[in-house]
């Protein structure tokens, strides 16, 4: 399954922690049935548009472990305050 987070900053100079994002995120793979994590940007600067796509391909099952992990709540206490938005999408 593709888990799919895509997030509007507050401020949109935030993309520019991208490093930071990714140092949490690629921990990610160290959980089992998560296979690879994608980081997409938006390239179109509007101000109705989100800013950043994070894609995590894993299987169904390890949704529950990827929940509970200590990069999952690193991501939410130190990037969810700087969120306008965020959206979760789950696809095959």
């Amino acid at each position: 399954m593709k888990h799919h987070i895509i997030v509007k900053w507050n401020d949109r100079s935030t993309n520019k922690k991208l490093d930071e994002i990714r140092a949490i995120f690629d921990q990610t793979l160290e959980i089992p049935g998560v296979r690879s994590v994608e980081y997409k940007e938006n390239c179109i600067d509007r101000p109705n548009r989100y800013d950043l796509m994070i894609v995590i391909d894993m299987e169904p099952e390890a949704l529950p472990a990827y929940d509970d992990s200590e990069p999952h709540h690193r991501w939410k206490q130190t990037f969810g305050p700087l969120m306008e938005k965020k959206a979760i999408f789950d696809c095959e």
